[in-house]
């Protein structure tokens, strides 16, 4: 029984030794595997801030040449607003849409894409050295060109002296022009109307004469007399002379068509061609009684040529 105990006691002191043993080492390896955890959770850390901060100069750098290719295609577009050569301004405006062209790409481009990010630099580069000689050329021809003004400047004051006195001359031939083309004009005078059966109405002009004609107030006929002036200066010729009466409410008394006058089309109340011969000449016109009359101011006008030769306003009365 006393071996018993022994061998059993000591199975259990190598049992308790092994197992601290295989403790330890599994304490060990925990403790290895965290440290390398932690290091590797470290170095992780490390690698995405400073990919983080790779991208963020990238960014910067991206938004810088944008910047930069921004203001080239500005450049562009303002060089051709100081040149007045059609050639140039098309080579201008084609480089300027090549410049937008590369903005837009940049813009599409990411800016983690290494390889697309220095293409596009070398491109900035060429676009930068192009703009540059342009702007040499446009100063250049600038210069040659504000050369040539000094140059032709006291040719462009005696141009501009002798425009004036051309102005002045044709000013005064333009009155001149007026002047005979108003004198040439035809002169109604002496404008009357008469009714050609005798009535109630009684006509009055507005400066109330002393002998007002009578005429009736049941009529079938109207006659319009006046005289065409002697003129000298105006055309002898076949001439159309057209008669307006305008009734106090304004509408044109018994319209039968329509005749220019200032530039445009009204209406009148009889029309008679005759010959003009430069000599005074007497004229009646007829117009029929289509409209009932009614009492107050009629206006009658007198036109040819297109212009109002006469105008008399009569008064009918009861």
């Amino acid at each position: 029984m006393s071996f018993l105990r022994n061998t059993l006691s000591l199975h259990n002191y190598y049992k308790n030794v092994m197992d601290k043993k295989i403790n330890s080492a599994l304490i060990a390896a925990i403790v290895l595997l965290l440290v390398g955890v932690a290091y590797l959770g470290y170095s992780l850390y490390e690698q995405t801030q400073a990919n983080k901060d790779m991208e963020e100069l990238a960014t910067l750098d991206k938004q810088e040449m944008e910047g930069e290719y921004r203001q080239f295609a500005d450049q562009y577009s303002e060089m051709k607003t100081r040149i007045n050569n059609d050639s140039i301004i098309a080579q201008l405006t084609r480089e300027q849409e090549r410049t937008e062209q590369l903005l837009q790409e940049l813009k599409n481009t990411k800016a983690t894409d290494a390889a697309e990010i220095t293409r596009l630099k070398k491109e900035l580069a060429s676009v930068r050295a192009v703009l540059r000689s342009y702007v040499l050329e446009i100063d250049s021809l600038n210069r040659l060109n504000q050369a040539l003004q000094d140059e032709n400047s006291q040719m462009r004051t005696e141009l501009e002296e002798s425009n004036q006195q051309n102005l002045a001359l044709t000013t005064d031939n333009a009155t001149l022009s007026e002047k005979v083309a108003i004198a040439a004009q035809l002169n109604a005078v002496n404008i009357d109307i008469m009714m050609i059966v005798k009535g109630a109405f009684s006509s009055k002009t507005k400066d109330r004469t002393k002998h007002p004609h009578k005429i009736g107030g049941s009529t079938n006929e109207m006659k319009v007399r006046f005289t065409l002036s002697r003129n000298v200066t105006a055309s002898n010729g076949m001439r159309k002379i057209y008669v307006r009466i305008l009734t106090p409410t304004g509408s044109v008394l018994n319209a039968a068509g329509q005749c220019p006058f200032e530039d445009k089309e009204v209406a009148y109340t009889a029309m008679k061609a005759i010959e003009y011969t430069g000599e005074e000449t007497p004229m009646e016109l007829y117009v029929a009684k289509k409209e009932t009359l009614i009492p107050g101011d009629y206006r009658v006008q007198v036109i040819a040529d297109g212009h109002e030769i006469g105008a008399r306003s009569i008064e009918l009365e009861k």
